[in-house]
């Protein structure tokens, strides 16, 4: 039975970054959710469309195929997750000690990070769709964005 460590929130929020730097820390395997969506979804995301229910149901399922092939390893997992039924479909069937960590931040920081973004699909004029259907669960940690990577990081790993 391994661990899952499951980074979420909006884009621009630091999944990607903390989430690879967690994994090499406690070497564990990384699952970058962005590297599963459909070329579909990159493409709406591109022209500043935001993904429906439908768009993320299969990414999620893809993420969840990966998590459920990883069966026994310990693994982090950066994917946005903004839904409760989205979290629940993404574990589904996943055997481990799930860690769930909600990387937290303003609207005004989240969008000077997508706005200094590059070579990246998701846009800032997307981030209000997120923040509008984002739902907080009582059971995660939530993690200040404010910090440093290497802070946010050491935070996560002392709640583990």
């Amino acid at each position: 039975m391994g661990k899952v460590i499951i980074l979420f929130g909006v884009s621009g929020c630091g999944k990607s970054l903390v989430g690879k730097k967690l994994s090499k820390d406690l070497e564990f395997k990384f699952v970058e959710g962005d590297d599963l969506h459909s070329n579909e979804n990159i493409e709406k995301m591109n022209n500043n469309i935001p993904l429906s229910d439908n768009d993320r149901e299969i990414w999620i399922k893809d993420i969840n195929t990966e998590l459920n092939r990883l069966e026994n390893k310990n693994v982090v997992v950066a994917c946005s997750a903004l839904k409760e039924a989205y979290r629940q479909a993404l574990v589904k069937r996943v055997v481990g000690d799930i860690y769930w960590f909600c990387l937290k931040g303003t609207f005004e920081l989240i969008k000077q990070r997508l706005d200094s973004r590059e070579d990246h699909f998701f846009k800032s004029d997307l981030l209000d769709s997120q923040f509008k259907i984002i739902e907080y669960p009582d059971y995660c940690k939530f993690i200040d964005i404010s910090e440093s990577p290497d802070i946010i990081v050491e935070k996560i790993k002392s709640e583990l």
